[in-house]
């Protein structure tokens, strides 16, 4: 992976961190960076599911899959925020 490849996914990481932390409802007391890492991960993941499913390739935007990502990315802060809440 390039430089600009982990500049890319950090970017990706962060809008999906923050669409799947404006779903979820109330606050969460995570840090940005933990945000930024779960974004990550379920971009690459819902990549993975949609690619999976057959709709990873689409003409135009690939909702579908963006739909999966933030739906992931939705699990991920919840998940993150029962945790730390925890502490």
């Amino acid at each position: 992976m390039h430089v600009v490849g982990i500049f890319t996914a950090i970017i990706i990481g962060l809008v999906i961190g923050a669409l799947g932390r404006l779903v979820v409802p109330g606050r969460q007391p995570i840090p940005i960076w933990l945000t930024i890492v779960i974004g990550i991960v379920a971009a690459l993941v819902g990549t993975a599911i949609a690619g999976a499913a057959g709709v990873a390739d689409t003409s135009g935007i690939d909702w579908i899959e963006l739909a999966i990502q933030v739906v992931l990315a939705a699990v991920g802060v919840v998940a993150a925020t029962r945790v730390y809440a925890r502490r």
